[in-house]
């Protein structure tokens, strides 16, 4: 019994301390993101800091508002970041998000959800979706650089 309660306790400390070192090993923002299976192109240039908890809960500091263009087949994607940025983080999918707005035709709509499959990244918005092949994400874009 006292044996088993060793081994018990062996186990549970190895995994708190892997963990522990999955969450370490992430420096920037950028990394949670490519750890995750996601481009780093979902967060724009110049993150100033993030925290991310156990339960996957990222919150990124933007310093300020971010706007940015994302071309895909000759068309023009405009989001806008506010100054912080956060959701749930899960290997190919970040929900709960705020702070994130796609402008589809005249209006300005609320990201929920960012889920990949394969080589496409799908947007969940307020009433629709839209999907970008990952490349449209390779490279974080720039909020100061137009």
């Amino acid at each position: 019994m006292a044996k088993q309660s060793l081994l018990l306790a062996i186990l549970f400390v190895a995994c708190m301390l892997e963990a522990n070192s999955k969450i370490a090993a992430a420096t920037t923002a950028y990394d949670v993101l490519q750890q995750n299976n996601l481009p780093q192109g979902l967060l724009p240039l110049g993150v100033k800091s993030y925290v991310l908890r156990s339960g996957g809960s990222l919150c990124a500091n933007l310093g300020r508002e971010c706007n940015f263009l994302v071309m895909v087949g000759g068309m023009q994607f405009k989001f806008r970041y506010a100054s912080r940025a956060s959701g749930v983080i899960k290997s190919g999918s970040i929900s709960g998000v705020n702070g994130v707005r796609l402008q589809v035709e005249f209006a300005w709509l609320g990201v929920s959800q960012v889920c990949r499959a394969g080589n496409q990244i799908t947007i969940q918005l307020e009433k629709s979706s839209q999907s970008f092949p990952v490349s449209a994400f390779s490279q974080s874009p720039c909020c100061t650089c137009t």
